[in-house]
């Protein structure tokens, strides 16, 4: 009895196991077609661009490899350091002005007010149109002859001068950036409005039994309550910008005299040019100063949830 009663056990765990394994199996079948998707849609393609960057590869030829001699090549050119200055640039001025005029918009329709609704779709309005006619618009306001912006400094006697604001290195760039931050604040004012949004209105109670004012509150409850929400919009909004191709492409192409020449351009010319490695190499080039950003970003929502 008691061997019988041995085997059963035996037989009993021996199921339960290959039952365990049955349900693991399951799940990986399960997770399998994602895993696969994502090694064939993000990690070969970005293996690969760091492989080309080391290569000579041009159209219609394999290319060998060279080692380190795209990134040296481009260290040692005026046009990358350019790049390096105006994508930093527009990164910067661009997400602050973002932020400060999305906040400013968001804390404005927060309030009571008459028409909300509609002025909440209105602003939406630069963010639901396509990027392409967004800054074609804005190239013609720009443009020295017939241009809106030309037409009203001149007609009202602000600036009886027309102004060639794409054309020369003096307004280039504060065009490029003007043009980029109508087209990106709404994604900010509408992150922050939802954010706002979810901040306890007890907190607000509170603060008001405690004597505090209208900036104490926002100092002290409305900004802690949105900072979250303010780190992963900066995050998501700096790779959209650093890696944003129409803006400068449509407005400027990286002129005038590279004053507007960012990575995506200088690696598009690569692209025409036919050097796939080079242009590859810029592409590369970018990756830890977007990996800084993010680990910036993570460190700082880890901290503020510890």
């Amino acid at each position: 009895m008691a061997n019988a009663a041995g085997q059963q056990a035996e037989r009993t765990s021996a199921w339960r196991l290959r039952g365990g394994a049955r349900v693991r199996l399951f799940a990986y079948l399960l997770v399998a077609p994602v895993v696969l998707l994502i090694l064939g849609l993000v990690a070969y393609p970005f293996l690969f661009a760091i492989w080309v960057s080391f290569t000579d590869m041009v159209i219609g030829s394999v290319g060998n490899f060279v080692g380190f001699k795209n990134f040296a090549y481009l260290a040692g050119t005026a046009t990358f350091w350019s790049a390096i200055w105006n994508t930093v640039t527009i990164v910067l001025v661009s997400d602050v002005l973002k932020l400060l005029i999305g906040l400013g918009l968001a804390l404005l329709v927060h309030q009571h007010l008459p028409g909300r609704g509609l002025f909440r779709s209105f602003l939406m309005l630069p963010w639901a149109m396509p990027a392409f006619v967004a800054f074609l618009t804005w190239r013609v306001l720009y443009q020295p002859i017939g241009g809106g912006i030309n037409l009203i400094l001149t007609q009202t006697g602000i600036y009886p001068q027309v102004i060639d604001w794409l054309g020369q290195r003096a307004t280039a760039m504060g065009a490029v950036i003007t043009a980029s931050v109508w087209r990106g604040f709404p994604f900010w004012f509408v992150s922050i409005l939802a954010a706002l949004q979810s901040v306890p209105k007890e907190l607000y109670e509170a603060a008001v039994v405690d004597g505090a004012n209208s900036w104490q509150r926002f100092w002290n409850v409305t900004l802690p309550g949105i900072m979250p929400v303010i780190i992963v919009t900066t995050l998501l909004s700096s790779i959209w910008t650093a890696n944003g191709f129409e803006h400068v492409w449509l407005l400027t192409a990286g002129g005038p005299s590279d004053a507007t020449m960012v990575f995506p351009v200088l690696a598009y010319y690569g692209m025409q040019t036919q050097r796939i490695g080079e242009a590859a190499a810029v592409s590369v080039y970018m990756l830890p100063v977007l990996a800084i950003l993010v680990i910036f970003a993570t460190s700082l929502m880890m901290r503020r949830e510890e």
